[in-house]
């Protein structure tokens, strides 16, 4: 299989969850079955959250496509992002480098076609940024409020556990199952709790969509 580079560290968690999930999606009999990654875990990437939202940080593009040339450097044949609202730089990311880029969001668009109304569970930035606007072919439905959202990513990034969100993350995902057919969780400390909602909330997760990109970038070499 060929090796895949990850951009990591957006936040820790998530990137290792992207890895025990690459892991469990593979009927391996032994190592040598597994996906080959090349982990690029850097949680010094800027706040995506004080540029985008704040307007208070620097632009995190310049680290992330440093990483991708280090990713490129150490022979990566494609790269991959467990941050939905870094895909905000995707194009740049791209420009630094000729490999491919396997496009979470675009993964996640063609996994949620025909199943209705979408109502998005995100961080503010991939809300107000409109970057999953380009993919929907319909337009989604977010939380009123950001503040429950932005509070349950901030537990995670502090060491809060996927049990501790949980209830918060089941009252939001309540509130859109009345107004939507399907939910999408599209931050990737959410991903962490999703696996534990009630299972009368049909939702899909960005992060899943991912794994079957870098799974079938792997596979076809």
């Amino acid at each position: 299989m060929r090796p895949v580079g990850i951009l990591g560290g957006m936040g820790p968690q998530a990137t290792i969850l992207l890895l025990q999930k690459l892991l469990d999606v593979v009927p391996a009999q032994d190592d040598a079955d597994h996906v080959p990654v090349i982990v690029h875990q850097n949680p010094g990437v800027p706040s995506r959250i004080a540029a985008l939202i704040e307007g208070t940080g620097p632009s995190p593009l310049p680290v992330l496509q440093g990483m991708a040339r280090d990713l490129a450097a150490a022979g990566a044949t494609a790269l991959a992002m467990p941050c939905n609202t870094a895909h905000h730089y995707a194009a740049g990311i791209r420009a630094a480098t000729d490999l491919p880029f396997l496009d979470m969001l675009a993964a996640t668009a063609q996994s949620l076609e025909g199943k209705g109304r979408i109502g998005i569970l995100a961080s503010p930035a991939t809300r107000l940024t409109g970057i999953f606007d380009t993919y929907l072919d319909a337009p989604f439905t977010a939380p009123p409020d950001d503040a429950p959202l932005l509070g349950m990513i901030r537990a995670i990034k502090a060491g809060a556990t996927p049990e501790q969100i949980l209830p918060a993350l089941t009252e939001e995902a309540r509130r859109l199952q009345e107004r939507t057919d399907h939910i999408l969780i599209a931050c990737t400390e959410l991903s962490l709790a999703a696996p534990l909602l009630p299972r009368d909330i049909a939702w899909t997760d960005s992060l899943d969509c991912l794994v079957g990109r870098i799974l079938g970038h792997a596979q076809s070499g």
